[in-house]
């Protein structure tokens, strides 16, 4: 019989991991966008994480009762295989490897070598050797043992926490820029006019909380644990963010936090000399690398779980026989990864095809009514709470990132779009290999 993987992560670990895959580069850059959008006004401002942080939450819950209710590997995979059928499910996972998973960590890791760059000298070489070694240090971690993998993620995701917020703190005692309630002089765009950017990119800062899904498989007492790690993840995070925002207004006040193009780094140069901003390059690297870390740890099993129902490589549904990992599915998607930032071509490809994620977590939400209609006495040791609004106002939130998209960029998301359809064939194929060696 083929091994399964050992459900060795706890409510803590599930937590981290959330924390871990969600924050990564954007709470340093994207703030100073989202006043810039909402012309400076501040509560507006605010109102944005708050609002897009409560739909993450809803999305939280909502997985939250599909995790307990269907604890396997593969996660989201798994939803939409169930609720939808095995083509929608393997389009998803088709993205997910070719562009989404790997995409994202090949962006960590360039964004890395930048970062890094900004405290040792790189050229260009260097540069792109330092995003390869990121990409195999965190694949080589993951391959050696899943526990160890969520240990090291972790201390890197704690450290990565702490550090905001005791930037945050410092900011907030030691800022003079005129505290969160200051306001621009008004000469700016509505606070309306942007409104709907704004949402959007602060939606994308807090995209991730999904990929704890995948790991679904090897939570221990995973009715129980798992919606209580999702959830608290979320919540987590969203208050790390509502502290970071405050900081910066208390260091810069408005107009300098929403004309900054490195938001924090100016803010702890403001407030504690120029020397201070090299110390955010360095929590910025520490942060990159617990998300590239917890993507690493988490979207492989979406591949294995493909692989197991004959609709991908076989070799990746493998478990290692020492480690207890999926080791392919993991060198697979690094490789892939590796691929992508040393050509640069992950920058094309995320263009495109990331908004496209949105569809998929939308037709996550839509498997809650699914499931209820089609299996009503399957028990669910988590219901989310508020159904049907819950699950309801969260697929509305992600089909509004999706159709605003569509509107805004059309010809961009019709490309996406067809790079998702063009795995159709594919899932063919490997159909009809299945069908030909099945007994």
């Amino acid at each position: 019989m083929a091994r399964d993987l050992a459900r060795v992560l706890s409510v803590r670990d599930l937590a981290l991991l959330v924390v871990g895959a969600v924050i990564g580069s954007g709470i340093f850059l994207v703030p100073a966008t989202v006043l810039r959008e909402t012309g400076g006004d501040v509560r507006m401002a605010l109102a944005v994480w708050v609002v897009a942080g409560v739909l993450s939450v809803l999305g939280a819950l909502t997985y939250g009762e599909l995790g307990a209710m269907k604890p396997e590997a593969g996660g989201l995979y798994v939803y939409l295989r169930d609720a939808f059928g095995p083509l929608v499910a393997f389009l998803f996972g088709w993205t997910l490897f070719l562009v989404m998973g790997a995409g994202s960590v090949a962006t960590l890791a360039v964004a890395f070598a930048a970062y890094l760059g900004q405290l040792v000298p790189l050229d260009p070489l260097l540069g792109r050797l330092a995003s390869v070694a990121v990409i195999v240090v965190v694949a080589a971690v993951n391959v050696l043992g899943t526990r160890r993998s969520a240990t090291l993620l972790n201390w890197w995701t704690g450290f990565k926490a702490l550090a905001i917020v005791v930037m945050s703190l410092a900011l907030l005692s030691g800022g003079n820029g005129g505290g969160a309630a200051a306001a621009m002089d008004g000469s700016g765009p509505s606070p309306w006019a942007g409104l709907g950017l704004a949402l959007v990119s602060v939606l994308w800062a807090y995209e991730g909380w999904q990929y704890v899904t995948y790991s679904a498989g090897e939570a221990t007492d995973p009715q129980r644990s798992f919606p209580r790690g999702i959830l608290a993840g979320t919540l987590a995070t969203m208050g790390i963010y509502l502290l970071a925002n405050l900081a910066y207004l208390a260091a810069l006040g408005p107009a300098r936090a929403a004309a900054s193009p490195r938001v924090a780094a100016e803010s702890m140069a403001a407030v504690f000399g120029p020397g201070a901003g090299q110390l955010i390059a360095a929590a910025i690297l520490v942060s990159i690398f617990s998300a590239a870390h917890a993507i690493t740890l988490t979207a492989p099993r979406v591949f294995f779980a493909m692989a197991r129902d004959g609709v991908f490589f076989r070799r990746l549904a493998e478990v290692h026989p020492r480690f207890g990992t999926p080791a392919f599915a993991i060198l697979a998607s690094s490789g892939w990864a590796i691929l992508l930032a040393a050509t640069g071509t992950f920058e094309q490809l995320l263009t495109y095809v990331v908004f496209v994620g949105w569809i998929f977590y939308a037709l996550g939400a839509l498997a809650v009514f699914t499931y209820r209609r089609r299996q009503p006495d399957t028990p669910r040791p988590f219901r989310v709470p508020g159904y049907p609004w819950t699950p309801l106002l969260f697929f509305v939130s992600a089909a509004g990132i999706v159709l605003s998209t569509v509107a805004g960029q059309p010809g961009r998301a019709t490309v996406g779009i067809l790079v998702v359809l063009a795995g159709t064939p594919a899932f063919w194929l490997w159909r009809r290999r299945q069908a030909r060696e099945a007994p």
